[in-house]
């Protein structure tokens, strides 16, 4: 018994010394970093990983102790991705709540979603604490971007969806020319080539991009789509793609009504033959590949069949068939 007590005492005093350790080192030891840090904490980082980022950088000692405490406080699952920038000689929990609150980033990671349009954009950017929804709509709406010798109206459809390092505090201007950059990258290497094969702008493939990625819902449909509105528009057959209506009301409606038809607006290609003024939103890159290289077809219609898939049809006989059959 006086040898298990003894063995008992010792763990006790390990363990003292152990917890000793470990509180110093999170909430004591200010000797790191020594200078002003940056450290990236990419979107979906595990927080091992994070832990071994900040002690490569110098950031933390040992990733031991922190990791510890983060986990008995259940703070392992709350670290934010962006780019933080840590002061020199703070606490070790200081650098996690920096990395909780993001108190200390200089940028953060934002994922700009397929199909939204510029107002989304927008207030994405904005709830993820990096601009002003209003500022930044007004700014995408005012601003016209040259491409491949056209001017386009505004920057709808020309701010490529994907997930950005926007600088926390980047004027509209710097997120703009960050997005743009993007799109431009996206473009075909021949996208001019293309498009006067296509008897069409850059701008203008863009729209149809625009259509293709509210219409899509698999990648797979994209060029037949993008087949059928080219039809449409050489034929000088109204496209009738309700998302263009739905890029014309001031709040999304799950369904359209007649009344909706109807509605006055150059965006109503229910009533207006050709092009909308502008893209109704931004498209992908499988949608821009789709706008700029369009299946062969001689297919005028399309309707939504479930799974995900559309069917298409040459005649109007063919297409109320189906019509018929997909949507009973």
């Amino acid at each position: 018994m006086k040898v298990f007590g003894i063995v008992a005492g010792v763990a006790i005093v390990a363990l003292c010394g152990i917890g000793a350790y470990f509180a110093y080192a999170v909430y004591m030891d200010t000797g790191r970093p020594v200078a002003a840090t940056t450290v990236i904490v990419p979107s979906g980082s595990s927080f091992d990983s994070v832990l071994t980022a900040l002690t490569e950088e110098g950031v933390i000692a040992h990733p031991l102790p922190l990791h510890v405490v983060a986990r008995i406080n259940g703070e392992q699952t709350k670290v934010r991705a962006g780019e933080y920038r840590f002061a020199p000689h703070q606490t070790e929990a200081k650098v996690l709540d920096a990395l909780v609150t993001q108190g200390a980033a200089v940028a953060r990671w934002v994922t700009i979603p397929e199909g939204f349009t510029d107002a989304q954009i927008a207030q994405r950017l904005a709830d993820s604490g990096v601009g002003n929804a209003r500022e930044l709509a007004r700014a995408f709406a005012t601003t016209s971007l040259d491409v491949d010798g056209t001017k386009t109206q505004s920057l709808e459809g020309f701010l490529f969806p994907d997930t950005y390092l926007v600088p926390v505090g980047a004027s509209p201007q710097a997120i703009e020319s960050q997005l743009e950059a993007s799109f431009k990258a996206a473009l075909p290497p021949d996208a001019k080539q293309r498009a006067d094969a296509l008897h069409m702008t850059v701008p203008q493939v863009v729209t149809i991009a625009s259509l293709v990625e509210r219409e899509a819902k698999i990648d797979r449909d994209r060029p037949l789509i993008a087949g059928v509105i080219y039809n449409r528009l050489h034929l000088g057959m109204p496209l009738q793609i309700d998302a263009t209506i739905e890029y014309a009301l001031p709040h999304h409606k799950p369904e359209l009504s007649h009344a909706d038809l109807a509605l006055n607006s150059p965006y109503n290609t229910y009533l207006h033959e050709g092009l909308p003024p502008t893209p109704i939103a931004n498209p992908g890159r499988a949608s821009l590949e789709a706008a700029f290289h369009p299946a062969a077809t001689k297919a005028l219609y399309y309707v939504y069949c479930g799974n995900g898939g559309h069917v298409f049809a040459e005649t109007l006989a063919e297409h109320e068939a189906n019509v018929a059959r997909c949507l009973k």
